[in-house]
């Protein structure tokens, strides 16, 4: 939401209950995953780093993405899905040679073929997934989509401590409280004014109409003359 106020073609303006239903839903989040832990966990400064570049290049990409769709109404979720994959790629690529996993991952799927069937099911997964957060851009903006995509992970969190009988303490209660505020907030309905319309009586339009007919009976010289004099 705080980059979609930058990007270009975009400049959006959110309202103040968008941005606190958004601060709800994330610390309720965060509440969620670490009611696990017992001990503070160690940080690395390395991981915080990354994880923090990653949020802020997604959080660029997808208002860059609502930005195309609004300035190019005619591009498709099939052209940003390939364009985005296709810058995406010389970027994983270096990294993954110069750490050597591009050939571990190659040694190890030669030894194992079923891995290629996996890859090929989650790279089915991963297309309808993607074709399907691109199309919410499209419709309902980068927030909207940022905001469903965090609740979709706060539901996949509760059902792996209902199917895998985990237990649910009260930090995990008060962030799923915390989430469905946040929802809740982002689903109520804006307040916005109704247009007011004039709406002339049966009497003035009868005036109006009457005044046309005899303006329309005058020579051109009297018309022209009428349209000239003022109002008031």
């Amino acid at each position: 939401m705080v980059m979609g106020a930058f990007i270009p073609g975009l400049r959006r303006k959110y309202p103040p209950h968008e941005y606190i239903s958004a601060v709800l839903l994330v610390v309720g989040l965060i509440l969620f995953t670490l009611a696990d832990a017992h001990t503070s966990p160690n940080f690395s400064l390395i991981g915080v780093m990354m994880i923090s570049g990653a949020l802020v290049m997604d959080s660029f990409l997808g208002n860059l993405q609502e930005a195309i769709f609004t300035m190019n109404p005619e591009t498709t979720q099939m052209e940003m899905l390939f364009c985005s994959t296709v810058v995406g790629l010389p970027f994983l690529i270096p990294p993954m040679l110069f750490t050597g996993e591009l050939f571990k991952a190659w040694t190890s799927c030669a030894r194992h073929p079923y891995v290629y069937g996996v890859l090929v099911f989650e790279a089915m997964a991963t297309f309808i997934g993607q074709v399907s957060v691109l199309s919410l851009i499209a419709i309902f903006g980068a927030a909207t989509t940022a905001m469903i995509t965090t609740a979709r992970k706060a539901v996949t969190l509760l059902l792996s401590y209902l199917l895998f009988t985990k237990p649910l303490t009260e930090q995990h209660g008060s962030g799923l409280l915390l989430i469905a505020m946040g929802i809740t907030l982002k689903m109520l309905p804006e307040n916005k004014a109704a247009p007011t319309k004039r709406v002339l009586s049966s009497s003035s339009r009868a005036n109006n109409s009457a005044k046309d007919e005899e303006l329309a009976t005058l020579p051109a010289d009297s018309r022209e003359d009428d349209e000239r004099r003022p109002l008031v």
